[in-house]
C-alpha cells in the first residue's frame, strides 16, 4: 500500500492549485497566439490571478464528488451538472450542451456533430480527478474519461485528459518526468494523434533539436487540424516540460512561448510541476504575485453557493473527498494523520499497465450506459442516431449483471404510434462467476418509423426480472 501523510499530501494538492493559476494567469492573455513568442513572465497587474475556465469546471465536479459521492460519477450526472452550472456555450462545451439538451447521453453527447471534439476543454480540467486519487492513475483516469466524454465523445480530446490524469496521479508518488511520460502513454492508444505528437517531442529532445524547431515540427504535423487542438497543446506542454527540464520558471514559459492555448499549457505545467514538487517547487515572487484566491469565468453563481474562494479552501475540500475516492475504488493507496508518506511501494510497471486504460479507450463512440441496480445497460449504435420517415435504425443492448445470481431479463418497448422494433424479449444472465464484466450478453434490434418522424424521438426499454421490485427505463433518443 501506499501511505500518504495528509499535510505533506495537502502541500502537494495544493501546489498543485497554486502552480495551475500562475500559468493560466501567465498564458491568458497570449490565448489562440499563431507565432512563437518571448514572454519573460507576467504581464498582468499584480495581486490577482486571471479567471479561468480551466479550473472553474473542476469546481462543479467536486460539487459532484461532494454531493453525490465518488461511485455516482458518471458521463451521464457530470452533464447535468454541466446544463445547470456551467453557462458558456463556446466550442465543444456548446456542442456538448446542445446534444445534451437533445437528449443524447455520454458519449454520444461529444460526438454527435461535434467538430471540436478533438480540441482542448477535457485535458485542462483533469486535476481534480488526480488530486482525488493520488498516486492511482487508473483511477484518475477512470474518472477522466466519464468527465471527457461529455464534451468530446471518445476522440482525441478524450485521449488528452486520460493521458493527463494519469501522470498527474502518478506525479504524486514520481517526480521523473521520463517515467511519467510513459505512464501518460501507455493509457492512450498508440496510434492516437496526442501519442504521435508527444512521441515526436520525445525524439526531438533526444536528438538534440532546438526547441524552436520541434514547436515548428509539431505545427507542421497537426496543420490538418489547426489551432486549438488538443494534440498540439499537450505536446507543447511536454516540450515545457522536457526543454525546461522541470524548471518551474523555465519549463512555464517555453510551454507559453510556443504559442497558441497559452493559458491552458501554462497551466498544466504548473500544475502537474506543483504536485511533483510541492510548494518549494513554487518560485516564492511567482506565487506572490498571484495569491492565493481563484476568480471564476464560467460557474453560474445564482444556481451555486459554497465554491471554494482560494486556492487554500479548494486544496482542503478536496483532501476530505479524496479518502473517500480512494476507498470506494478499492485503491492501493489510503491517507494518514500520523505517520509520514511512504511510496516505497508504488511500482512504475504496475503503473504503466495499458489493461484498464484500454478498456476504457476502447468504449464505442457511438455508445451510453444506463445503471438499473440489477444490471448495466449500454446502447450501442453502428454510427448517428438518426433515422428518416419510413426508415430503420439497428442498434446493439448489450446488457451487465451487477448482482451474483442467474436471472432471465425482460424488455418492454414504449414507442411513439406507429413505430416498430424487432429483436429478443428477453436475455438470460449468467450467474457472475460465470460472466465477467467485459462478456455482456448482447441483443441486437431494429427500429422502424413510419412517415411521422419528429426532429427528436424517444423510445424508451423497459427492463425487469422476475421476482425483483426494480424496474430499468432505458432511454433511446433517436434524430429525425
Amino acid at each position: 500500500m501506499i501511505r500518504f501523510n495528509k499535510d505533506e499530501l495537502r502541500d502537494k494538492i495544493y501546489a498543485c492549485w497554486v502552480g495551475k493559476n500562475i500559468g493560466g494567469t501567465m498564458g491568458g492573455p497570449y490565448e489562440w497566439s499563431k507565432d512563437i513568442l518571448d514572454i519573460k513572465g507576467f504581464s498582468t497587474p499584480e495581486g490577482e490571478a486571471l479567471p479561468n475556465d480551466d479550473l472553474d469546471l473542476q469546481i462543479i465536479w467536486l460539487k459532484i464528488l461532494e454531493e453525490r459521492g465518488p461511485r455516482a460519477v458518471t458521463g451521464q450526472i457530470l452533464g447535468e451538472y454541466w446544463l445547470n452550472f456551467i453557462p458558456p456555450t463556446w466550442n465543444e462545451y456548446g456542442i456538448g450542451k446542445s446534444n445534451l439538451m437533445m437528449g443524447l447521453l455520454p458519449p454520444l453527447s461529444g460526438e454527435y456533430k461535434n467538430y471540436w471534439k478533438n480540441s482542448n476543454g477535457a485535458w485542462i480540467r483533469s486535476e481534480i480527478w488526480a488530486c482525488c486519487a493520488p498516486g492511482c492513475p487508473d483511477i484518475a483516469l477512470k474518472y477522466a474519461v466519464e468527465d471527457a466524454m461529455v464534451d468530446h465523445g471518445m476522440s482525441e480530446g478524450t485521449y488528452a485528459e486520460m493521458f493527463t490524469a494519469s501522470i498527474q496521479s502518478a506525479a504524486f508518488v514520481c517526480n521523473d518526468i521520463q517515467k511519467l511520460i510513459k505512464i501518460g502513454l501507455s493509457k492512450i492508444p498508440e496510434n492516437c494523434r496526442v501519442a504521435k505528437s508527444v512521441n515526436t517531442v520525445i525524439d526531438c529532445h533526444a536528438k538534440g533539436v532546438d526547441w524552436k524547431e520541434c514547436r515548428q515540427i509539431l505545427v507542421k504535423e497537426n496543420e490538418d487540424l489547426g489551432m486549438f487542438q488538443a494534440p498540439q497543446n499537450i505536446a507543447f506542454t511536454v516540450l515545457g516540460l522536457l526543454y525546461g527540464n522541470c524548471d518551474f520558471k523555465k519549463s512555464m514559459i517555453l510551454a507559453i512561448n510556443c504559442g497558441d492555448d497559452t493559458d491552458c499549457t501554462g497551466a498544466t505545467c504548473g500544475a502537474l510541476l506543483g504536485i511533483m514538487g510541492g510548494m518549494k517547487a513554487i518560485p516564492e515572487d511567482w506565487r506572490k504575485y498571484i495569491g492565493d484566491k481563484i476568480i471564476t469565468v464560467a460557474i453560474n453563481r445564482g444556481d451555486i453557493w459554497g465554491c471554494p474562494q482560494t486556492c487554500t479552501e479548494l486544496t482542503d475540500r478536496i483532501l476530505a473527498v479524496a479518502p473517500q475516492v480512494l476507498y470506494a475504488n478499492n485503491a492501493n493507496a489510503f491517507i494518514c494523520d500520523n505517520q509520514p508518506s511512504d511510496i516505497s511501494e508504488a511500482c512504475f510497471d504496475t503503473m504503466c499497465s495499458r489493461d484498464a486504460a484500454k478498456r476504457l479507450y476502447s468504449r464505442p463512440a457511438w455508445s451510453y450506459e444506463t445503471d438499473f441496480i440489477l444490471g448495466k445497460a449500454t446502447v450501442i449504435f453502428d454510427g448517428e442516431p438518426v433515422i428518416k420517415a419510413n426508415g430503420q435504425l439497428n442498434f446493439k443492448l448489450s446488457v451487465i449483471s451487477t448482482m451474483p445470481d442467474p436471472r432471465n431479463m425482460t424488455f418492454k418497448w414504449h414507442l411513439p404510434d406507429g413505430w416498430s422494433v424487432e429483436g429478443p424479449g428477453s436475455v438470460y444472465l449468467r450467474h457472475w462467476y460465470n460472466q465477467p464484466q467485459d462478456l455482456p450478453t448482447v441483443a441486437e434490434f431494429t427500429i422502424t418509423a413510419n412517415e411521422k418522424v419528429e426532429p427528436f424521438n424517444r423510445v424508451l426499454v423497459e427492463i425487469a426480472a422476475p421476482g425483483r421490485p426494480t424496474v430499468g427505463f432505458v432511454p433511446v433518443t433517436i434524430i429525425g
